[in-house]
This record gives structure tokens, sequence and C-alpha cells, in this order.
């Protein structure tokens, strides 16, 4: 059973313009494989556009750690030896359920390959934080260029540290209206990452993967390695930046959210082994002390990546997303955009 915390109560259950290839998934809904540039990067992305009159809402996808495909999975494509293979009955990844559950609701969405993942540029391990944050500032520039999508209704939703970058972009951009967090972690990445590692040791949840295995084993050189401001570490012959787990040791997403003022839904699977259930509780106590009024959704059962949670649990995290997306005033700049796409 899945249920929904509003408020304060609770119940616990279940930059550049777009370009590319079209293509046909339903008599309503049509997806375009394109790519955009993130700062001296090409990103691979899909654009799933539902058909209905004027400019449609939109949200920007952003996914959670480690080598992530667009759809949100592990990215066996450009990491194949990194992650075990996909289990013959799986489900899509969580971004294309999400995609087609807010495709239905009449909402626009984009969803991107991290650097170095999929037929994306660059190299996952030697990216920042920082500059993840910018690539998902890039990837909201490129869709304000679509002319069938509204720019004072638009919403980022981040999964696990996709989380901290949806709530850093939001921060800073006053034309996004909503947010949606799904297992994210609140507290500190240092001490988030320990209580994950105990969790899948004691579980052996996602130890299949040789990357995640090689992680959590040396996980404390690595964070000794990142306070003490090293710039690399070897993992399993990879040599990771490790600027990105520095930064994301000092930029907990409790911290972050007490700047944010926007309507926000948290979704969180009740067997997450990456963040436990609890960092969205702690989350959403800091959203409403700074005066938001979330929405938490617990999912029984459910891991990080809601593969357990059925179309209904995704549905309405969707709808509560949905029905946030207020119009919202623009800048200038973005009213000087409006105002050339509608002359276009």
């Amino acid at each position: 059973m899945n249920g929904t915390v509003s408020g304060g109560g609770v119940k616990i259950g279940s930059g550049d313009r777009l370009t590319g290839a079209e293509r046909t998934i339903g008599p309503v809904t049509r997806t375009e494989e394109l790519r955009f540039r993130a700062g001296d990067a090409s990103l691979a992305a899909t654009l799933t556009l539902p058909d209905g009159e004027g400019r449609l809402p939109w949200a920007l996808l952003v996914p959670s750690w480690l080598p992530r495909g667009r759809d949100g999975d592990w990215d066996r494509v450009g990491h194949p030896s990194w992650f075990a293979p996909s289990p013959p009955d799986a489900w899509p990844g969580l971004f294309t359920r999400l995609a087609d559950a807010f495709a239905a609701r009449g909402v626009a969405t984009l969803r991107y390959a991290p650097r170095g993942c999929g037929e994306s540029d660059g190299a996952w391990e030697t990216v920042s934080l920082f500059t993840r944050i910018d690539d998902a500032r890039d990837a909201i520039g490129a869709m304000r260029s679509r002319p069938e999508l509204d720019l004072r209704r638009a919403a980022v939703v981040g999964h696990g540290e996709g989380a901290s970058v949806a709530l850093s972009v939001a921060i800073g951009d006053p034309a996004i209206g909503a947010v949606g967090l799904i297992g994210p972690a609140a507290r500190s990445l240092r001490g988030v990452m320990r209580r994950g590692a105990a969790e899948r040791g004691r579980t052996g949840a996602d130890r299949e993967h040789p990357i995640v295995e090689a992680l959590d084993r040396n996980l404390e050189e690595l964070v000794e390695r990142a306070d003490r401001r090293e710039t690399t570490m070897l993992l399993n012959e990879i040599e990771l930046n490790l600027a990105a787990w520095e930064q994301g040791f000092h930029t907990p997403a409790m911290a972050l959210a007490t700047m944010l003022h926007r309507n926000v839904v948290l979704a969180h699977g009740s067997h997450d082994v990456w963040t436990g259930p609890e960092e969205s509780l702690f989350l959403a106590d800091a959203l409403r002390e700074a005066g938001n009024t979330p929405e938490l959704q617990l999912l029984d059962g459910a891991g990080h990546d809601l593969a357990e949670a059925d179309h209904a649990a995704i549905g309405a995290f969707a709808d509560a997303l949905s029905a946030r997306m207020e119009a919202r005033e623009l800048p200038p700049v973005l009213l000087a955009i409006e105002e050339m796409s509608a002359d276009g």
C-alpha cells in the first residue's frame, strides 16, 4: 500500500536549441532523441511531449548516484563492466516510467544521460558535483528554446544525488515552480554513504554490481582521502575525481532546503539501501521550517529506484507534482524569450 504525507501529517505505505529525431510511442505522446550543449560537452537526452492545446508544462529529470543512463537506470552501455546485467523481467528505468506518467497528465519531460554515460560526452568519474549542477542548468536552458513548452510552468525532479542538484538549480531559478525529490539524502553525503554501505552489507542489495561492491569495501579510504582534499583515488582501476565526493560532503540537502521557497513533493522507498526513508523525513521537516508545505509519499517495500512500486504509486507522484506546477512570474530575460517565441 502506498501513502502520503501532506503538511504535518504522516501516513506510511507502499543553452543550445534542442535538435533530434522524432518518433511516436502512442496516440497522444511522442518522444525525440536529442543532444544539447552542457559547457564543453554534448549530452544525449530524450524529450517526451504529450499532445495538448497551448504550451505544455514540463519537468527536467536529474539522475541519481553512479553512472546512469537517460532512463534513470544503471549505465550498462557506457560502463558495462561496472554493473551486473539487467534482469530479464526488470521494469523500465524510473525516468521512463516517470516520463510516461507525466505525459499521461499533460506534462512534458526531458531526461538525459550524464557526462560519460550512454551516448553523452565526457567521463563520469572525473565530473564534479558543481559541474553536474551546471549541466542541469544547461538542460533547462535548452528546454526553454522549445516553443511548445510553457516557460511559466516548470519543475525539476531529482533522484538520489540528483535531489541536491535539483534543489541547487531551483534555489537560483525563480521560474522553477515545483521540485520533486525521490530518495533524497538530507544529511551529509559522508554519513549517508556510510549508512548505505552498512545496509547493503547487511542485506546484500546491489552488491552484485562490481562498482558498488568496490565502493562499499573502500568507502572509508575514499572518505579519508576526500577529507584530506586529495585529488584522485583508484577504485577497481578507475581513477575517481575526489572533488565530487568532497563537494557532496559539504553540500547537504538540509542546508539547501532552508533557502528554498517552492512547492515540493518527496517520494521515498521504505527499503532504500542508498538513503534511508528517514532522510526524506528530515528533509521534509527542514522544508517546513523554511516556510514550505511539502508532500511526502512513503512507498512500502520499494527500493532506491522504486522498481518495486506499481504504476499507481508512480502516478501518485506525478499527480502530486503536476498539481503543484503553478505558473511563475518570469524574469526579464525569460520574458524576452517568451515574446520572441510567440512572434516566431
